[in-house]
């Protein structure tokens, strides 16, 4: 019986090649942990269907374990996606959470992983209805270096161009760990050969600072120059959380959004990556965040899209004229999806109907 990845390999021979997004101006497409619509978010399956259905760039969110390997995961915790509470029930901290850089490597690939999930009144529920069923077929986490391999590998056997998207994850509580881990994604990308924007990637966080630290300080030490893009969050989403008074605080998004933000943002990210909500006033009507940035010469890689009913938002009767929506009146650069086939579909009607 062929494996879950074995049979997306197959599916790859009968997708046609487009025009690389590095000799296009059209707006890239981001596969939002892979292509987490239809398989388990962030699971070496989730990203070669992604790559199948040929997403401009794959995103890995990235956090450390306990003996410093980089691993695919959107959380510092794993509590959402994995069977940790039945595999290790005494591990937890004393707020609950069980923590990657708690568990050593094997003790990590010892953990199913799913879909995200709730839980509540004794019962799990899947997070998005109507995907990949909860606890079905065999999903593991997999290593930032794993996922190299696979990407650059299938690059290199099928002739495409894939690039990748990592994303550090809450380097505050990495520090506050004891822990570089903007250091170690640097330098397993150097190790895979991915030191300049013209090895088709970007670097997001949305740490400011430690971009700007990555920006002036890591990258000039190893001879890099990778293109980051600074993400901006909502301040209460806990995204970052800074000492103050002695205390644990947020930290403050607002000035992202200023022009003065945006400038500042400039000397230091090639682009941003806001909320897509961020993009349009009290209204529904676009506002000057894109213009802006554009500018300055910021590109703009909003998230995240997702094709599911409930996930669509109510100012929109459709998927496809929410999607199109940002195509063609917010004019984004690009956009993370959950869905990359739906959304490659959608570019190119846009493109049809702009160059019939």
């Amino acid at each position: 019986m062929p494996s879950i990845l074995t049979a997306l390999l197959i599916a790859l021979v009968s997708v046609t090649p487009t025009v690389s997004p590095g000799q296009t101006s059209e707006p890239v497409v981001i596969a939002h942990r892979g292509a987490s619509g239809y398989l388990p978010e962030h699971t070496l399956e989730a990203k070669t269907l992604a790559y199948a259905m040929r997403a401009d760039y794959i995103e890995q969110d990235l956090v450390l374990s306990k003996d410093d390997h980089l691993i695919v995961m959107h959380d510092i915790y794993l509590d959402k996606v994995t069977n940790i509470r039945d595999v290790f029930p005494q591990r937890a901290r004393q707020d609950g959470h069980f923590y990657v850089i708690d568990f050593t490597l094997e003790e990590l690939k010892r953990l199913e992983v799913t879909g995200p999930f709730l839980s509540g009144m004794g019962q799990t529920r899947p997070q998005f209805q109507g995907r990949f069923p909860l606890w079905q077929s065999h999903f593991q986490l997999a290593t930032f270096a794993e996922e190299l391999e696979l990407i650059r590998g299938l690059n290199q056997s099928l002739g495409y161009n894939v690039g990748i998207y990592p994303e550090i994850k809450k380097p505050w509580f990495h520090h506050r760990e004891g822990k570089d881990i903007s250091r170690k994604v640097l330098q397993a990308l150097k190790h895979h050969g991915y030191t300049t924007g013209a090895d088709k990637v970007f670097l997001q966080a949305f740490d400011a600072e430690e971009l700007q630290r990555i920006h002036t300080e890591l990258m000039p030490q190893l001879e890099m120059e990778l293109p980051l893009i600074q993400l901006i969050a909502e301040s209460d989403w806990g995204e970052k959380l800074v000492r103050h008074a002695g205390e644990w605080i947020q930290y403050d998004y607002n000035w992202m959004r200023t022009p003065e933000g945006l400038e500042k943002i400039s000397r230091y990210a090639a682009g941003i990556g806001p909320w897509h909500p961020m993009l349009l006033d009290e209204r529904g009507k676009v506002n000057s965040l894109v213009a802006d940035a554009h500018r300055l010469g910021l590109r703009v890689h909003p998230y995240t899209f997702r094709a599911d009913p409930d996930q669509v938002p109510e100012d929109f009767r459709s998927f496809e004229e929410f999607v199109l929506f940002y195509f063609e009146e917010v004019h984004v650069d690009g956009i993370f999806t959950d869905h990359p086939d739906k959304v490659r579909a959608l570019r190119k009607q846009a493109n049809h109907q702009k160059n019939p």
